[in-house]
């Protein structure tokens, strides 16, 4: 139902004729996009026109989906001030803006630690359940465009007079930082053996709004400023991190962007190269190959001789990911080659960041192994996935899962069928003990490759053994 009349809504009737949409077409876009977040709507041609005709404001997430439908077949996101509907709930904007000035930074993210999230602990959704911006890559732009021309700000020192809220302000020190950074170190610890939807890895965006948002907007030297500012992009990237591997690509993004855009403020360029390798992931898993490369070269560009080896290995690695979904064998051949060589320079008594510490040749052999599985290669599949698949899993359980898969596929895609469905098996067990929308996603996969084997008895037990994943609610 629609909440107030207006007069008619001209605005959005000329964005949906340059979009080429029909009455019927939003409709049936918008209560598609309310069904991927648990909502229930029943739009019509008619309710479209009453929109348009009458100006007629539909009540709650339908302002924003709307926005979000546009924005999908444009290309492009679309603010609901374009299309004549600014008075609705600002709050899916929330996020999205790379401010160039520090305070305004800070209202950025702080804003965003403050609108998570009531209700997603204990699975209503929160606020993510109604945001409009499905996936939009072009959000990526702007925050990657203005951290290339200027990746650090001249000063972040925050004095007493400028802390917002009443009463005298808290005076923050290296021992508040401190308590960030073991923050995201558990953090880590816990998103790798048990995945982002496991409760104690939801915490993070807890801790971002009681304890990271009042420190950010305290009092502090520029060199505990800088420090503060890395530990809250580090907190703020695995908030994103964890939003991506449950499935919730439009939180992930608006968790990016501040990420970046704190890793600015805390003039750690390799922080900022981090951010961009993981929204370059982001894009590459939604299919955006190309804009993939464009956000994992930022990285690499700014962090020449900057960056550790083992850090630029992680980027090039990364850049390989997005050229082969994007089809370029020989560019992800020599990114991978050229990650290679970086790792093989990385010595043990190397300053690397402590956020990299995931990463060895296991984990290049890993992504190497995904890069020739979407170039159709899977000889070269298997070596990789072999390599990967060496190292001991209690830390990284996850990973282990996903590359138990990777190497499924490469056996399927090499006519052993035997081995795809032991190598099933192993992950479905492995899926099954962790909270992953990406895992499951990945084991979907694998059984959609298998439907021509329908009717083998190994193809039958690996399904009847995923079914319980895959009936799991999200």
């Amino acid at each position: 139902m629609s909440r107030e009349q207006r007069g008619p809504n001209e605005k959005l009737g000329a964005v949906l004729a340059l979009a080429g949409i029909s009455n019927a077409g939003l409709a049936r876009r918008v209560n598609d996009l309310g069904a991927q977040r648990g909502l229930t709507l029943r739009y019509d041609k008619t309710s479209v026109a009453r929109w348009v005709s009458k100006g007629m404001v539909p009540q709650g997430a339908a302002p924003h989906l709307i926005a979000a439908a546009i924005g999908q077949k444009l290309g492009r996101p679309v603010p609901l001030h374009e299309i004549g509907l600014a008075d609705a709930d600002p709050a899916p904007e929330v996020g999205l803006a790379f401010p160039r000035d520090v305070g305004q930074a800070v209202r950025s993210a702080t804003e965003l630690y403050r609108l998570d999230l009531a209700g997603r602990r204990a699975g209503t959704g929160g606020i993510w359940q109604s945001l409009a911006g499905s996936f939009a890559v072009s959000a990526y732009a702007t925050p990657a465009s203005r951290w290339l021309i200027t990746p650090a700000d001249s000063s972040v020192a925050r004095e007493a007079f400028g802390a917002e809220g009443a009463g005298a302000p808290l005076k923050v020190g290296h021992s508040d930082v401190q308590k960030l950074r073991e923050a995201a170190e558990d953090a880590r610890r816990w998103d790798s053996k048990y995945g982002g939807g496991d409760w104690r890895s939801s915490m993070v965006p807890e801790c971002l709004r009681v304890e990271a948002a009042p420190l950010l907007l305290g009092a502090y030297s520029d060199e505990v400023g800088r420090a503060l500012f890395g530990a809250s992009a580090e907190l703020t990237r695995l908030a994103g991190w964890m939003a991506f591997d449950t499935g919730q690509q439009e939180a992930a993004q608006r968790y990016y962007i501040q990420a970046l855009r704190l890793a600015r403020a805390a003039a750690d360029v390799p922080l900022g190269g981090y951010v961009l390798a993981s929204m370059s992931l982001q894009a590459t898993y939604r299919g955006f190959g190309d804009e993939g490369v464009d956000l994992a070269q930022a990285a690499v560009e700014r962090n020449r001789g900057l960056a550790t080896a083992r850090t630029m290995s992680f980027f090039r690695l990364v850049e390989a990911r997005a050229h082969a979904r994007a089809g370029d064998a020989q560019a992800a051949g020599a990114a991978l080659k050229a990650s290679e060589g970086w790792l093989e320079r990385a010595r043990e008594g190397d300053n690397d960041p402590s956020w990299l510490g995931f990463y060895g040749y296991d984990r290049f052999a890993a992504d190497a192994a995904e890069c020739y599985r979407d170039l159709k290669a899977p000889r070269q599949v298997r070596r990789f996935t072999e390599q990967a698949l060496s190292k001991p899993t209690e830390e990284f359980v996850r990973s282990h899962g996903l590359r138990l898969v990777v190497s499924a596929v490469a056996e399927l895609e090499s006519g052993n069928l035997d081995a795809a469905c032991e190598q099933g098996v192993r992950a479905v067990e492995v899926a099954g003990r962790i909270s992953s929308a990406r895992t499951t996603e990945y084991v979907k996969d694998l059984l959609h490759r298998l439907e021509p084997y329908g009717d083998e008895p190994r193809v039958v037990e690996l399904r009847e053994r995923a079914r319980p994943l895959l009936m799991a609610p999200a």
